[in-house]
């Protein structure tokens, strides 16, 4: 297959999936969409063979690169375990190679979309890259001398669960004050439940929007109204951000990248959340004033950065 041939990029998310053919040059010249039924595999399998089929009409040689929420075994093969979607030990690439008669490469969608992100987005010509991905929770990749780091058992990078405050917020890991519980989507919504909760006097533009009741505040919900100004939700925005800068202290003392990317809906709908954590980075650094800072840069592919790196990752890993 010819390295620099369009490929098929799957983004597998908890409720929908997006498709798109993609160049060597990473734009996207054809997309789709389609809702996931989670709970159901075959379902899913049965979609995204469905869309392979009409994204390769006219592209018979395109392979397909699949990027989804969970963990995937070194070789790119297995689904050995995801959140949001029935899979356990899913011999997904078999599966979809048999309905699609085309190869197929997995990966997790956070390293599809940091791929993306290397190749030709906000870190392209960098060397060493973390990025992240803000949304539910924190996603996260590495790569390193144009070689993506998945650690020995392929499930490296899962940086929204390191433990930022022992004995903290409860997370769905099972462990307790990971980082994702403090600058997430999860962790705004969380935030502004509590001073909706408390009948806040500031919370007044979150009752509006929200009709009064809690169930309905969403990190989503919180972000476009401080966006919009209101001075409660840029003030949880503003906490979030801090202690996003905190993590990213932590994982440069230990990763020491050129750059940081930080994409993801969350991550790049407003700029003060990256403007803030930026700045807490470089308050909270280790041997601040003696070694250079990492940029901070916030993501340029959008949404299309999973499917764009997905197809990327087969069309590179799959070449002849």
């Amino acid at each position: 297959m010819n390295s620099a041939a369009a490929a098929i990029g799957i983004d597998i998310g908890g409720t929908k999936i997006a498709a798109g053919l993609v160049d060597g040059q990473g734009r996207v010249s054809r997309r789709t969409r389609h809702a996931t039924v989670g709970h159901d595999p075959d379902a899913v399998l049965d979609t995204v063979a469905s869309l392979v089929a009409e994204l390769g009409a006219g592209h018979p040689q395109a392979a397909v690169g699949v990027g989804a929420a969970g963990w995937m075994d070194p070789a790119g093969g297995t689904v050995l375990f995801s959140p949001h979607l029935a899979w356990r030990s899913e011999p997904l690439r078999a599966k979809l190679e048999a309905a699609t008669g085309r190869p197929v490469l997995l990966s997790n969608d956070a390293d599809a979309a940091g791929w993306a992100e290397y190749r030709f987005g906000a870190a392209r010509g960098q060397d060493h890259v973390v990025c992240l991905t803000l949304g539910t929770g924190i996603g996260g990749s590495i790569v390193i001398d144009g070689k993506l780091q998945r650690g020995r058992f392929g499930v490296a990078a899962e940086f929204g669960h390191q433990t930022i405050v022992p004995g903290g917020q409860r997370c769905a890991c099972g462990n307790r004050g990971c980082w994702e519980q403090y600058a997430s989507g999860n962790a705004l919504a969380r935030e502004g439940r509590s001073l909706m909760a408390v009948h806040s006097p500031v919370a007044h533009a979150l009752r509006d929007a929200a009709n009064n009741d809690p169930h309905l505040v969403t990190g989503e919900l919180v972000t476009s109204l401080a966006a919009a100004g209101d001075p409660a939700c840029r003030e949880l925005l503003i906490e979030a951000g801090q202690w996003l800068g905190r993590g990213i202290a932590n994982l440069a003392a230990v990763l020491d990248p050129g750059i940081f990317v930080i994409g993801g809906g969350l991550g790049t709908a407003v700029p003060l959340l990256v403007e803030t954590a930026e700045a807490t980075y470089r308050e909270n650094l280790s041997g601040r004033g003696y070694r250079p800072f990492a940029q901070v840069a916030r993501a340029e592919l959008g949404p299309d950065a999973g499917l764009v790196g997905a197809a990327d990752l087969a069309r590179t890993a799959l070449a002849d």
